[in-house]
């Protein structure tokens, strides 16, 4: 079997994720190239080393541009902050590595258009972590709407509310514009984005208004690094900093498709633990999921007999009806969100043996596309505006 050599750039929530799925995807698939975790990277404050022996890395690195440029090195795992997603992502294709790259593509469009640029150069295969994709559930919406199940599709409804950055939390990376591009909006609009053109099949055409507010304008510097979560370990200093980046961003959209959408994302949504949800209405039917319910979809079956329509909640824990789930446990043995990372990692070895992946997983092009969408989204609260996708080159 031929042997698939990893470098992950980066460590933290991340970097804990993919470690979990590299580490994991031999032992509960049949890879067709098996991935050896060959070398970890991490600033010296957070001791690469220790997370290196921990979660099972052979090396442990200082230095990012040696460990992209190895020829020992298959595929550069990119978990890092988003402005340090484009140095080691050229660097990698430059080398010739495939290259994988946590979401959103980068902390600017600018960045995105530059790696995306370099993979259509290279000709190197890149892949892009919007693991939530693979859910059985987010797979099977996706299927029953090429099916032709929902009929046209006339409305989009995505959200995605967390709560977790209230006043305590201290000024991490996240709240950075210069680290993260933006906040709750390349975070978890991203996400949503990405899911509605994958399970639509339709692009996004017109950003038809958009509104991007921060309720919390300072906050206290923080001391440390992060330790598992997402802000996890961080403490706060007397001293305070400007927050550069959204708390929330709201906005309007029309696909290509005729539908009209809207989207929200937030980090203050108070009872939102991780409510990542889409629903979509066509003209025979309709379909919703939640997250927080991950391993449910609800469908909606208009061309019914009217006496009997309802919404049905299906348990997508059936192999083979339902992708990946055959791997892992019996029906009704919910799989959650670490599965997601492990079934792209199977996908990933998939498409480098020169096999089709289980579901289609977006590369630097794709993911590319939806940052155009983001940066749209963007100069409409900006400008107070609409913005046709055709002006955002």
């Amino acid at each position: 079997m031929q042997r698939l050599n990893v470098a992950l750039v980066g460590q933290g929530f991340m970097g804990r994720a993919h470690s979990n799925a590299w580490g994991q995807v031999g032992k509960f698939f049949d890879v067709p190239v098996r991935p050896m975790m060959h070398t970890v990277f991490g600033q010296e404050a957070e001791n690469p080393r220790a997370f290196a022996d921990n979660w099972g890395w052979r090396n442990a690195s200082t230095d990012w541009q040696s460990v992209v440029n190895s020829p020992e090195i298959d595929l550069v795992d990119l978990a890092t902050p988003n402005f340090m997603h484009m140095r080691p992502a050229l660097e990698a294709m430059a080398a010739g590595k495939a290259c994988s790259c946590e979401k959103p593509l980068a902390g600017t469009l600018d960045d995105a258009r530059a790696m995306a640029k370099a993979a259509r150069s290279t000709g190197v295969k890149t892949f892009v972590w919007f693991n939530y994709r693979r859910c059985p559930a987010v797979a099977l919406a996706r299927r029953l709407v090429r099916e032709g199940k929902l009929g046209q599709i006339r409305h989009v409804r995505a959200r995605y509310l967390q709560d977790w950055a209230d006043e305590s939390v201290p000024l991490a990376w996240r709240f950075q514009k210069e680290w993260a591009g933006s906040g709750a909006h390349g975070d978890l609009n991203a996400h949503l984005v990405d899911l509605t053109r994958f399970v639509t099949g339709e692009e996004i055409t017109e950003v038809a208004g958009a509104i991007a507010e921060i309720f919390i304008k300072r906050r206290k510097l923080m001391t440390g690094v992060v330790a598992g979560g997402i802000t996890a370990g961080l403490q706060s200093a007397e001293e305070e900093g400007d927050v550069t980046v959204d708390d929330t961003v709201l906005f309007l959209a029309r696909f290509s498709g005729g539908g009209v959408a809207n989207f929200e994302a937030a980090r203050q949504a108070t009872g939102n633990q991780n409510a990542n949800r889409f629903e979509l209405n066509g003209t025979k039917g309709s379909l919703r999921f939640n997250f927080e319910r991950m391993n449910e979809l609800e469908l909606y079956d208009a061309t019914a007999p009217r006496a009997v329509q309802g919404w049905t909640t299906i348990m997508c824990t059936h192999a083979p009806d339902h992708p990946y789930v055959g791997n892992w446990w019996p029906d009704a043995h919910p799989i959650g969100y670490e599965h997601t990372f492990v079934n792209e990692a199977y996908d990933i070895c998939r498409v480098l043996a020169g096999e089709e992946p289980v579901v289609p997983i977006p590369d630097f092009e794709d993911a590319y596309q939806t940052q155009r969408v983001l940066e749209a989204a963007m100069i409409s609260a900006t400008e107070k505006r609409p913005v046709k996708l055709e002006e955002v080159k």
